[in-house]
């Protein structure tokens, strides 16, 4: 049976962005790979400029995703001055912008939506040609190089990722893995240690789990019922760029009772 790298996600405020269309920037439920593969990707301390080890990143791992909760939707609201665009006149920083005559300047609005309390588990499987072991991210998780975030820097982590690796035939064997069976008994229990009472009472968990993973629509437990398909713009293909290209993911939605 393959190994999984297990790792569960927990913040006040997450925003896995999803495609942004004038001045509004979304956020889907859950994390896409993209966002995973960043979270990784600053762990092992791979630089956004660095192309090379970004695809290596990329063509390394395979994501699967258990969304415990979704979390409640948070929309910031934004007035922003920008001046008026100008033939010929470029602003390379924001002071620039800002310098010009009052008169020139304009006022756009703008939201950014958030995911408050939502909570996630994650897994991960290497390649069998991967740069990167199962075990050498999980230290990297543990002490990662960059600082991680849940889709925006305002979104710092508010429990420990405990990652743990597990042997598994489906991924929905290794989502299902008790987290809290991998933590020390000898220490403090802390919030969000995989005791179902204590999270039901401080997550608000809704009755019903969603899976996403990628490749075979079987892949998640052998079946293929209730599977539903979709193509989402998340694998990164330039983090200097900013530019993503598309991907199938594959979703079930379960009642809690259906979890393993």
């Amino acid at each position: 049976m393959p190994n999984h790298l297990v790792f569960r996600l927990y913040a006040p405020m997450a925003s896995w962005g999803e495609a942004a269309v004038g001045e509004t920037r979304p956020t889907a439920t859950h994390p896409g790979r993209g966002a995973i593969l960043g979270l990784i990707g600053a762990a092992l301390g791979i630089r956004r400029d660095d192309d090379a080890g970004q695809l290596s990143l990329r063509q390394s791992v395979s994501i699967a995703i258990k969304q415990r909760s979704p979390g409640l939707l948070l929309r910031d609201y934004h007035t922003v001055q920008v001046p008026a665009s100008q033939a010929k006149v470029t602003h390379q920083t924001r002071r620039e912008e800002l310098a010009v005559p009052k008169n020139v300047l304009n006022t756009i609005l703008s939201s950014r939506d958030y995911r408050c309390d939502g909570f996630w588990v994650v897994a991960l499987r290497v390649t069998p040609d991967a740069d990167w072991s199962l075990e050498t991210i999980k230290r990297a998780l543990e002490r990662p190089r960059f600082m991680l975030y849940l889709g925006r820097k305002a979104c710092p982590l508010a429990a420990p990722l405990v990652p743990h690796i597990v042997e598994a035939a489906h991924w929905r064997d290794a989502l299902d893995h008790d987290v809290a069976s991998e933590l020390d008994g000898d220490k403090p229990r802390l919030p969000l240690v995989g005791n179902d009472a204590q999270d039901q009472r401080l997550l608000r968990l809704p009755e019903q789990v969603v899976y996403a993973w990628e490749g075979e629509a079987s892949a998640l437990d052998g079946d293929t019922a209730a599977v539903e398909s979709s193509e989402i713009w998340d694998e990164p293909l330039s983090r200097r760029r900013w530019q993503f290209m598309a991907r199938l993911e594959h979703r079930r939605t379960e009642s809690v009772e259906g979890e393993g």
